[in-house]
């Protein structure tokens, strides 16, 4: 990005305003591809502990503030600076959702079943319809409450998971 911004001034210093348009769409596209990066690293990390709820009908608590941290930081990063936009619409995430699961089912592999399931083994296992809907559910929340509100949404939506009455009790 220094070159850019290098090539940028002497752009503006030689009064070459075309080439100064053009840089300045590049540096806006690499900004909207690290954000995007960011999202999927949160969606990743999100769909990497659904995958063992899923798996082993549970649900613990660091599992819980995994998936709620994540849900959090997407809406943050999701949300384009005009406030009034998104990055990745409600009706776009599936696209999204299919890659992360794949690159979330060796994290969960790791201790999904106490440890049991290569990742080949649960890739089979794991119902991906079911997933990609429980994880379009957990990201609608994400567009219709504030970020002050979205915690609880979020814990209420928790509950409805396997193992999820569980947590709420404090029995997990």
């Amino acid at each position: 990005m220094t070159q850019e911004l290098i090539d940028l001034r002497t752009s503006i210093l030689e009064g070459r305003y075309a080439d100064v348009l053009a840089i300045v769409d590049g540096l806006e596209g690499m900004s909207k591809q690290a954000i995007l990066r960011n999202i999927e690293s949160f969606l990743v990390t999100m769909l990497t502990h659904l995958i063992q709820n899923q798996v082993d009908q549970c649900l613990t608590n660091s599992w819980a503030a995994l998936i709620s941290d994540s849900l959090q930081q997407i809406q943050t990063l999701n949300l384009k600076e005009n406030k009034t936009s998104y990055y990745i619409e409600q009706d776009e995430w599936k696209p999204f959702l299919e890659e992360a699961i794949e690159a979330a089912l060796r994290p969960a592999s790791v201790e999904a079943m106490d440890y049991f399931y290569h990742p080949c083994q649960l890739a089979a296992s794991v119902d991906r319809t079911d997933l990609i809907m429980t994880a379009q559910t957990l990201l609608d929340v994400t567009y219709e409450h504030s970020p002050k509100t979205l915690p609880a949404i979020i814990d209420e939506n928790l509950v409805q998971l396997p193992g999820g009455e569980e947590w709420k009790e404090g029995k997990r």
